[in-house]
């Protein structure tokens, strides 16, 4: 059927016709011939366009050229709104056959090829579907412009070559394309120019030429094609995702926008590419700002500044991080008791046990995590150590790690003195402390090598545990070669030293796709596929190699599948989320729904690491992180028992720290679920969900679920676990691994909250049993949502800035507003998910592209030379 657009759009009209007549058919088409009165001057028009068709048509060569321009004239000088056809292309549609029947009987000229800039223009409202004359005609113009004709005109022809581009490749055998890309290219600039870079951008992506977009895109254009491609990111397949990125990069990098260019870098996780834009930067204040960027990735640079390498080395969080809460006014510590708030439950919990000691012990980690001062454990003459027995003094110790967060000279010194204990359990919690302090923060003489290394091969086991997690939460995403070494025999010694060091190395190599790391742990799944709690572990160290790193899973997976191991489907589910973790990969996330939907009777386990696989590559964009959400509530109807006690493991993956009223109500009704596993899991979720935001609803919904499992010593434990996570910080702290306006994904972040949800999986045996100090990985996750800005000397600066509900502006026109709801502060903020900033006046600009975290700002010169005038 033919498009038309006259029928579509119908010109209004003066007086509508009295008797509406049957329309005429010319070769199958409806031909609107109804009578139309028109003005003088359309009428005249009518009669110019018609006498120059009829010249046209004439034997008579001379007439041709200016018959013509007299008809390029007409149709370029016709004004049309967007709700109606250009009168000339109206006048002139019931014309199209016979100029078409012309240009065939012309003899090859420069007039035949005018006539081909005419027919492509009118082949907009009269070409049959699938025909593209447009397109077909444009070819055989001239070398005009195509811009000369007009934004819709442009439109439709990139319309057309996107058609066209599809029909060659896909043809039998495939067309070559070089022309129509060519023709694109020519048309990229005029879409630039004229505010349609979306267009270009889909275009170009349509075309697989998104590359070849860069040269044309300038200081005006940049900021919008750069924002548009970023967010079409999420929906490409691989490799098609990263070649957009590194078209993102270059136009950055033209345009000498350095954080742009270094964010994606990050994106790519392109070591090479991050140093080579680090080391691009010449302004040494600018250079400072790039390294408290890479800081919150945990990416390591090469840097000849002292001071840059302090940054790198997020050897100034702490001090931040703390003042931030003396800004705040929460530096007092704060006891279990004012977290549990007791008194307000309607029914008294059970009088003092281990199991509620050891709750209150992780409670006071979390609750004063970083501020280095509390009620318990670093008071004088501290006995609540000796309060708990065997495997809980392991966690109390251990928690003298969480309360010195990131302060490794003083925490150290704290930590010190039960190094050299005679008591297993306190030496094994001091080995794991060390390892906490120095989470996400390097230091030049390395004390956490220097003190754990002793430990790896000599003592109790679980002191030797203790240190081969401590290295992997202390060097995690270092890529540290010298440690790896270290820790890879250790592979070797089987149980569940090998499971912690596989851990502990896809800690710390997350991401690197190493080779030599994944084929000695498939030589020990072959050599020895024994099955015990922990074996999940080793799953995930050799998973977590692969981390967001797509096809180059793919080797090790064919390897997996080949190995007959009753463990071996477990390995193969957790290296393919992890290698498409937060890609929002479609076809894995069905894939992944589908296996949830197998109903099997034994060696099911994996199944749960499918729910958490769904969570995890659906977590990276928000449509979805909804439909996941949507899926979730289908396994809860239908779903067998292992896949239903995941589900709320895998909502607290799509939305750690970000407690959604709706969120909150799901995973309430599922905390008081009869299948036991469920209900432990659907609380803790609660935590996870509420990590760090002080949310009073979700307290709340706690205090009632504490008074409603008074007499149940696992759902009462994790229920305080869960209020302490809430108050994470005293509220100042995220667990979410997105970060950057939600743009880049921590490695370091998923490995730590990863590692936590696996363990949940079978909580029973690990977290509720003896390995409680699982939970301690959420350190690496763990991160101050703060927004502090600085000076040039890297001193505080307060300055106004607006906080508001971040606002999507990708593609839309001018310059619209960012944030929505905003409210005006004094920095240093805390921000919530999703939150957003920018600077209330233009006293200061800042740095950084996002602001959020550590960021310069500087006196705006243009501001000041205003003044001077």
């Amino acid at each position: 059927m033919t498009k038309d657009l006259a029928a579509v759009s119908p010109i209004p009209q003066q007086d509508p016709p009295q008797e509406p007549k049957k329309p005429h058919v010319d070769n199958g088409k409806p031909i609107d011939d109804t009578p139309e009165e028109l003005s003088e001057e359309d009428l005249q028009m009518k009669n110019e366009l018609e006498l120059c068709v009829q010249r046209l048509k004439e034997p008579n060569d001379a007439l041709y050229r200016a018959s013509l321009e007299s008809l390029r004239t007409i149709i370029r000088t016709s004004t049309s709104s967007m709700t109606s056809v250009p009168k000339p292309l109206k006048f002139l549609r019931p014309h199209y056959p016979a100029l078409k029947a012309v240009y065939e009987t012309w003899p090859e000229s420069g007039d035949k090829a005018f006539l081909a800039d005419v027919l492509s223009v009118l082949g907009m409202t009269y070409s049959e579907d699938g025909k593209r004359e447009s397109l077909k005609f444009r070819m055989l113009g001239t070398s005009e412009a195509a811009g000369d004709w007009g934004h819709e005109y442009v439109r439709h022809l990139a319309a057309e070559i996107g058609e066209e581009y599809n029909a060659r490749i896909t043809a039998e055998p495939p067309v070559a394309t070089d022309d129509i890309v060519a023709l694109a290219l020519q048309i990229t600039p005029f879409f630039l120019q004229h505010n349609a870079e979306a267009d270009a951008v889909d275009l170009l992506l349509e075309l697989e030429a998104i590359d070849q977009i860069v040269p044309h895109v300038d200081e005006n254009t940049f900021a919008r094609v750069g924002l548009y491609m970023v967010s079409c990111v999420p929906y490409l397949p691989y490799p098609e995702d990263e070649t957009v990125l590194r078209a993102a990069h270059a136009i950055y990098r033209q345009v000498k926008r350095l954080p742009e260019a270094l964010i994606m870098a990050m994106r790519l996780d392109d070591k090479a590419l991050i140093q080579q834009d680090y080391d691009a930067c010449e302004d040494p204040i600018q250079k400072k700002q790039l390294a408290f960027m890479l800081a919150r990735q945990t990416v390591s640079v090469e840097a000849q500044d002292e001071t840059e390498q302090e940054i790198l080395a997020n050897g100034k969080l702490s001090e931040s991080f703390l003042a931030l809460g003396a800004e705040l006014g929460i530096m007092d510590p704060k006891t279990p008791e004012d977290i549990y708030k007791t008194h307000l439950e309607t029914r008294g919990t059970m009088a003092d046990s281990a199991r509620l000691n050891l709750a209150s012990t992780m409670v006071n980690a979390f609750v004063n995590a970083g501020f280095g001062k509390d009620t318990l454990m670093l008071v004088d003459d501290s006995k609540w150590i000796y309060k708990n027995k065997d495997h809980a003094m392991l966690a109390a110790t251990a928690s003298l790690g969480m309360l010195q967060l990131w302060d490794v000279e003083t925490g150290l010194t704290q930590i010190d003195k039960y190094l050299y204990s005679n008591e297993e359990y306190v030496k094994a919690g001091a080995v794991l402390a060390i390892g906490m302090v120095t989470a996400n923060v390097k230091n030049e003489s390395d004390p956490a090598m220097a003190l754990l290394s002793e430990h790896l091969t000599e003592g109790p086991l679980s002191v030797r545990l203790a240190a081969i997690t401590g290295l992997g939460m202390a060097y995690a995403g270092s890529g540290r070669q010298e440690i790896a070494d270290m820790l890879t025999p250790l592979l070797e010694d089987g149980g569940e030293v090998s499971c912690t060091a596989a851990l502990a190395l896809g800690m710390i190599m997350v991401g690197t796709c190493d080779g030599d790391l994944s084929s000695t742990i498939l030589t020990l799944l072959m050599e020895s596929p024994a099955v015990h709690a922990k074996s999940r572990f080793m799953g995930l160290g050799l998973a977590l190699l692969y981390l967001g790193k797509q096809e180059a899973c793919e080797a090790t997976l064919e390897t997996l599948k080949a190995i007959e191991a009753p463990i071996s489907k477990s390995f193969q589910v957790l290296l393919e989320i992890a290698a498409y973790a937060g890609t929002g990969n479609v076809l894995k996330v069905q894939a992944m729904t589908r296996l949830c939907s197998d109903h099997l009777k034994e060696n099911d386990e994996w199944q749960a690491y499918t729910v958490l696989g769904i969570a995890l590559i659906a977590m990276g964009e928000d449509i979805g992180n909804e439909m996941a959400l949507r899926t979730f509530n289908h396994f809860m109807h239908y779903g067998e028992p292992v896949v239903r006690k995941a589900v709320p493991l895998g909502i607290a993956l799509l939305c750690a720290s970000n407690p959604q009223v709706h969120v909150l109500d799901i995973l309430s009704k599922y905390s008081h679920d009869h299948d036991q596993d469920v209900a432990v899991n659907a609380i803790f979720a609660m935590g996870l969900v509420g990590a760090g935001t002080n949310n009073a609803r979700l307290a709340q919904m706690l205090r009632q679920l504490a008074s409603y499992y008074a007499k149940d010593p696992n759902c009462l434990f994790m229920v305080r676990i869960a209020q302490g996570l809430i108050h994470l910080g005293k509220g100042t702290m995220t667990i979410n691994p997105y970060h950057t306006n939600r743009t880049l994904m921590s490695r370091v972040g998923v490995a730590g909250l990863l590692t936590v949800l696996v363990a949940m999986t079978d909580a029973k045996h690990l977290v509720l049993g003896k390995s409680h100090w699982l939970l301690y990985h959420l350190v690496s996750a763990m991160y101050p949502r703060f927004l502090i800005t600085l000076d040039e000397n890297l001193k505080t600066k307060s300055v106004s800035v607006r906080v508001g509900q971040a606002v999507d502006v990708v593609g839309q026109a001018g310059r619209p507003k960012t944030i929505t709801g905003f409210q005006t502060h004094n920095t240093p903020v805390l921000m919530a998910y999703g939150e957003r900033a920018e600077l209330a006046t233009d006293e200061y600009v800042p740095l950084a592209p996002v602001i959020e975290g550590l960021v310069i700002v500087k006196k705006n010169p243009e501001l000041m030379e205003t003044d001077k005038e």
